[in-house]
């Protein structure tokens, strides 16, 4: 009897063994992106490995998506009428939480990898983000505010939706290119990967990236921080020395 426990015992713990979550090694092409005169955006290589508990390759298939998120900020969305041939501000709403930056990239389109109620979970696609609306607001015009938000933000390429964008190569390998537009705020953006099997997240990994200004514009934002007056009447007496020689300029013509 006590040999029969002991081999349904070690039966379990492989069974249990080989059922274990599997490990995801993230890296990232640049942990430091650094915003000059000039700077036009930068593209990111977000990379990794799936492996098993013991440091080999997955014995399964996984779904990877990624998901690359800036800074949160408050927003103010304001919804723009036409009255009597003018356009005036109408409605309007302030989330508390919204992203500057949200990108996501997945191996497949989400809605095959997990069902609405995962995606929500771990916000997991751009209709999905948790906003966070300041005050007490009708949930219909909640979700019309929020898909106006992530429509603006769409356009303006701060917000990106990239479905089948992942590659994965032998079950081991993956990766996803992100682009960083020019108009990025400062701060530190966090890399989120998770691997997904049957529609549930089984694991899941962070790597974050630093975006800092360098040169004069880091020189005009610390300025701007930490001295308010002092770069206030420094903007001030730039606005009218440049008047006054454009004045000058145009006055020689």
């Amino acid at each position: 009897m006590t040999a029969l426990r002991s081999a349904l015992l070690v039966l379990c713990l492989l069974l249990l063994g080989g059922a274990r979550d599997p490990i995801l090694v993230p890296e990232i092409s640049q942990h430091e992106v650094q915003v000059r005169q000039g700077f036009t955006g930068a593209d990111l290589l977000l990379f990794g490995a799936i492996l098993s508990p013991e440091g080999t390759r997955a014995a399964q298939d996984y779904d990877i998506i990624v998901v690359l998120e800036g800074p949160v900020r408050s927003i103010v969305l304001r919804e723009k009428q036409k009255v009597a041939g003018m356009w005036i501000n109408a409605a309007s709403t302030e989330f508390r939480s919204a992203p500057s930056y949200y990108a996501i990239a997945s191996s497949r389109p989400i809605a095959r990898i997990v069902d609405d109620k995962t995606a929500a979970i771990y916000e997991l696609g751009l209709k999905w983000l948790q906003l966070s609306p300041i005050g007490v607001i009708d949930p219909a015009e909640q979700k019309r505010f929020s898909a106006g938000l992530a429509d603006l933000m769409q356009r303006q390429g701060l917000y990106r939706q990239d479905e089948g964008a992942v590659k994965i190569s032998g079950q081991v390998l993956y990766q996803a290119r992100i682009a960083l537009p020019s108009s990025v705020l400062t701060g530190t953006y966090t890399a989120e990967t998770f691997a997904v099997r049957d529609g549930k997240v089984v694991a899941s990994a962070i790597t974050r990236v630093e975006v800092t200004k360098e040169g004069f514009e880091r020189f005009v934002a610390v300025n701007a921080q930490r001295n308010g007056l002092l770069y206030g009447l420094f903007a001030v007496l730039v606005s009218v020395a440049m008047g006054w020689i454009a004045g000058r300029l145009f006055a020689l013509v």
